[in-house]
């Protein structure tokens, strides 16, 4: 390793010795993901010229077509983390039910939930894609597997989160409480390097990100809010939205503003999942400074009634969510 440099693996043994009472078994879990996610890489890379791209003959719980990277993707984490013996149980996207760990393997304290590759209708025209993670410990100290209610946390419970972005070059961003850090990929060697520590998202920013097609399906306090970013006095406002949303968030989280999947006529609940991608990207964004809302309620303190409840997402610079909560209460 070149002097300077600090990769993955060096700055959680670093954080770990900070805690004399780690065991070590989260750190084992987060290199675990990291190298889950450099294989899900090298497959997302070279997918435009191998048979890996397009649909698979399946559908996922939501009743959504899987692409074969989606299936994929599932199937690595599940097997870069069943086998530890940190975990008692996984929860992914992609699955109706609690994953199981293996009868041969032992039971731990971890839960693990994870969108294994979000964005993935981009998949098939290059654009930016991810994975999302969060980990929680489970409230009792059994050792046999966890069930539904065991996920049941609320957001601010957990002990962890984190993304990789699959983009120009591959980032892995997590937090464990103690302020957001980025790694990006070096290919040439393989591993995560520290290029962003601790990383801040600015208190406001110019750059809101939505799908203006529902724009007919909102509510009138979020079309004024809209209105509001456009017509500001202070400073112009762009409209950045790229349907990844760890993309989305990467940016804003990186240069400030808002993302938003607001409620709709079509998604009276909305459409993102609260244990796969709220909850883990609105940790990240507190850690940085930033705010996440459903509509009036902070993300981290919705309790999850089963493992693929929906919830309306706003999240970014603590200016704008604010901004938009008091559109929503009629304070504005």
């Amino acid at each position: 390793m070149e002097k300077g440099v600090t990769n993955l693996n060096r700055f959680l043994l670093e954080e770990q010795r900070k805690y004399p009472e780690a065991t070590g078994g989260f750190t084992i879990l987060i290199e675990s993901i990291g190298f889950a996610s450099k294989i899900i890489s090298r497959e997302v890379n070279k997918a435009g010229i191998v048979n890996i791209i397009g649909r698979a003959q399946s559908m996922n719980v939501h009743g959504e077509d899987q692409q074969k990277l989606d299936v994929y993707a599932n199937t690595k984490m599940i097997q870069a983390i069943d086998h530890l013996g940190k975990l008692c149980g996984m929860a992914s996207e992609e699955n109706d039910d609690p994953i199981m760990i293996p009868e041969k393997y032992p039971r731990g304290k971890y839960l693990a939930v994870f969108d294994p590759l979000d964005g993935s209708s981009n998949i098939d025209v290059n654009i930016s894609i991810g994975t999302i993670f969060g980990i929680y410990k489970r409230q009792d100290d059994k050792k046999s597997d966890a069930c539904i209610g065991d996920f049941c946390q609320p957001g601010k419970d957990m002990v962890a989160a984190g993304y990789i972005l699959y983009g120009s070059s591959t980032m892995m961003v997590y937090s464990s409480g103690n302020g957001v850090h980025g790694f990006t990929l070096d290919p040439s060697i393989g591993e995560y390097i520290l290029s962003h520590p601790f990383l801040k998202m600015p208190e406001s920013g110019t750059i809101y990100s939505m799908n203006e097609a529902n724009y007919n399906r909102w509510d009138d306090s979020t079309k004024k809010f809209v209105s509001h970013l456009k017509n500001h006095k202070e400073r112009k406002y762009t409209s950045r939205y790229i349907g990844s949303l760890v993309a989305d968030f990467h940016r804003n989280l990186l240069k400030g503003g808002v993302f938003l999947y607001p409620e709709d006529t079509n998604n009276p609940r909305g459409k993102l999942r609260l244990l796969y991608e709220c909850a883990p990207l609105a940790y990240i964004a507190v850690q940085a400074g930033g705010k996440a809302v459903n509509d009036t309620q902070d993300i981290l303190d919705i309790v999850p009634e089963g493992l693929h409840q929906r919830e309306p997402l706003v999240i970014g610079s603590k200016y704008e969510v604010e901004a938009y909560m008091k559109y929503k209460k009629g304070e504005l």
